[in-house]
């Protein structure tokens, strides 16, 4: 059992030597993915190491019992805790996304329900950042278009995590989130008393490490630029400092205003443009392997509806795994951990539903 570890142990070895080479730090990018391969790695063998560890003590109780009632009752709570190792060991073994260890770039935006749907969105917004900061992330918004009653159109957030852990990445926690927020609450303006249900979308991408990761020529772009406008429409700046960027081969389309230059606008933009790409080719790759598109709780569908926010009975739902809380006010305060491992969970298990079958 688990005889693929014997492979993983060398290539760790590997890893720990590159690591101690002073070139390698010279090359931010190419040090940063030997780190997440270690860091992923240096969990799999620990675990590794304590199943064997439980294996040989489990064996020498069995052996000492016959001389020894003592040793006999430790032989069940061994086993017991063999049987975990053996659990954890096989769900680190799980083939994990290779975009786990990446930040992200977020897009929240409102959808149906009007003025309602923007201050959810702007709702969304900040439970997004109170979760960052309990995972001690960090956080930038790249682009806000605000609505009229202090709600938002639409926000795109980086979030960049500290560990090089991929288990602990930004992604491997957030990549869920993409899909339609449904609400029901009674709005502010709703002088009735009625509840009513609206909706904002959320969009998830891997960001990119280094621009060269993603090859983009400049032949196949189309850049406008124009004067940016505020939240009822009326110009903001003098010049046209607003940029909007069409990547022509996938009719991929950013648009940013919020900084002062028309230049820092265009960087903001190609980074935003460069993680949606990204996205798309793994869009293509995840589609071309069935495996891993059908063990997915991650959704590309961006229509689907896959959480409920619950005001009046104060509950929450996520309807991919059937979750559900009544602490809404606690989640909307960044408390989510407990929706995302929900998720992770749910994911793994499919996983390894998928790999089970492909192994008969």
């Amino acid at each position: 059992m688990f005889e693929s570890v014997e492979t993983l142990l060398t290539e760790h070895d590997e890893l720990q030597e590159q690591l101690a080479d002073p070139a390698l730090h010279s090359d931010p990018a190419r040090s940063k993915k030997v780190n997440r391969r270690y860091a992923e790695l240096s969990r799999i063998i620990a675990a590794y190491r304590q199943w064997q560890q439980l294996e040989s003590d489990l064996a020498a109780a069995q052996e000492m019992a016959a001389e020894d009632a003592s040793f006999a009752e430790e032989v069940p709570g061994i086993t017991d805790d063999l049987a975990v190792a053996e659990e954890r060991l096989r769900r680190l073994l799980i083939p994990r996304d290779p975009n786990d260890g990446r930040d992200v770039i977020m897009e929240i935006k409102m959808g149906e329900g009007g003025a309602e749907s923007a201050l959810f969105a702007a709702d969304l917004l900040r439970m997004y950042l109170h979760y960052a900061e309990s995972k001690k992330w960090k956080t930038e918004i790249i682009e806000q278009t605000s609505s009229d009653l202090g709600g938002i159109k639409d926000v795109q957030l980086a979030i960049k995590g500290s560990s090089s852990d991929p288990a602990q990445g930004v992604w491997a926690h957030l990549k869920y989130e993409g899909g339609v927020h449904r609400v029901q609450r009674v709005p502010a303006t709703e002088s009735q008393g009625r509840i009513h249900t609206s909706a904002a979308g959320v969009l998830v991408f891997p960001e990119v490490d280094e621009p060269e990761e993603v090859e983009i020529s400049p032949n196949d772009l189309k850049i406008d630029v124009y004067r940016s406008s505020g939240p009822g429409g009326q110009s903001v700046n003098t010049t046209d400092s607003a940029v909007r960027i069409t990547h022509l081969p996938t009719g991929i389309v950013v648009a940013m205003q919020n900084e002062k230059s028309q230049l820092q606008n265009r960087e903001a933009g190609m980074r935003v443009l460069r993680a949606r790409v990204l996205a798309r080719q793994q869009e293509e790759i995840d589609a071309a392997a069935s495996v891993v598109r059908k063990s997915q709780i991650r959704t590309m569908d961006r229509s689907e509806r896959i959480r409920t926010y619950n005001f009046p009975e104060n509950r929450i739902a996520d309807h991919r795994t059937g979750y559900k809380a009544y602490n809404l006010d606690g989640v909307m305060n960044g408390a989510l951990e407990p929706v995302i491992e929900s998720c992770i969970a749910a994911d793994e298990e499919a996983r390894l539903l998928e790999l089970g079958g492909a192994a008969e």
